[in-house]
């Protein structure tokens, strides 16, 4: 005998429909916390949107795999920091693919993780903060020696709001303090890589803007390690000819390495940390990921730092 519906229990969500509602409920939240300044008042609210994603597509067909391009570095600390920010992702997105190439440097090499992808497909999400070479050339051209994988390849990291984010909480684990916010005598050097392309000098100068805006209006220069100008020592004696003498060093660095090494052995004080595991990149990576997919914005992002 069949038992009434009102006696049936109520059918349990799967765990990654779970997962998934967890996800969307942690992002809005650490969205809406990062519209709140420390004084308790409201910032503008950026455009950025979270889009929790599920790991497959109708069907059950499995999600593009998540292929992260990292440069590679020799210090031994960057591989650490990147598996550590893939492991961020992975717990935003359970069940995604997600793997590690580089450009150079570290192994796995970009060429040999696509290969262990195979056929199918992928989305390449540069861990760049900009515009330059090898978004522009060494990623398509990964992507063409791999003719059996449907790739394509996601904007670089910045600019973006959430880039500031993480930046802004690197600066405060330092302990700088630029008292209120619009203190006279407070300014910041974000230092960068450096590139010979015009395009990454205008996305790390669109960040250094971003970021002066959201420190409340205190001056923030871009510099970089190489390639371009002007140096960070250079940056540091800039500000304090205009009077700013409380000077910090925003990392603008995925990883440890030897430019943010330097960056911040020039520093007259605090010195920030690469942005590394921050969980606003985690959150970036899928957002990167999820623009190149087409979800939610019909832009197409490949070579776009737009937010």
């Amino acid at each position: 005998m069949t038992a009434p519906a009102s006696e049936h229990p109520r059918e349990s969500l799967p765990l990654d429909s779970t997962a998934q509602l967890l996800t969307r409920i942690t992002d809005q939240l650490g969205t809406q916390l990062s519209l709140v300044s420390l004084n308790g008042t409201r910032r503008p609210m950026h455009r950025t949107r979270q889009y929790a994603r599920p790991a497959s597509v109708a069907g059950g067909t499995p999600a593009p795999t998540l292929v992260a391009v990292a440069h590679g570095s020799r210090d031994p600390r960057a591989l650490r920091t990147v598996l550590e920010l893939l492991e961020r992702v992975r717990e935003l997105r359970p069940g995604l693919d997600v793997r590690l190439g580089h450009i150079e440097l570290n192994q796995p090499l970009l060429p040999a993780t696509l290969a262990a992808v195979g056929e199918g497909d992928a989305v390449l999400v540069p861990l760049l903060l900009s515009r330059g070479h090898h978004v522009k050339h060494d990623l398509p051209a990964a992507a063409a020696a791999a003719p059996g994988l449907r790739s394509r390849i996601a904007a670089p990291l910045g600019p973006h709001p959430l880039l500031v984010e993480a930046l802004h909480g690197r600066l405060l684990e330092t302990g700088w303090d630029p008292g209120d916010g619009t203190g006279r005598s407070a300014g910041v050097v974000l230092a960068a890589a450096g590139s010979r392309d015009p395009d990454a000098a205008t996305d790390t100068r669109r960040t250094a803007r971003m970021l002066s805006d959201r420190l409340g209006g205190i001056p923030v220069v871009p510099a970089y390690a190489s390639a371009a100008a002007p140096t960070v020592p250079a940056a540091v004696r800039a500000l304090a000819a205009r009077g700013r003498h409380q000077v910090a060093i925003a990392s603008y660095f995925t990883a440890p390495g030897r430019f943010a090494t330097a960056a911040a052995d020039a520093a007259p004080g605090a010195a920030a940390a690469p942005l590394g595991a921050h969980p606003a990149m985690a959150r970036l990576l899928l957002h990167r990921y999820d623009h190149a997919l087409g979800y939610g914005s019909p832009v197409n992002e490949r070579l776009l730092a737009s937010a």
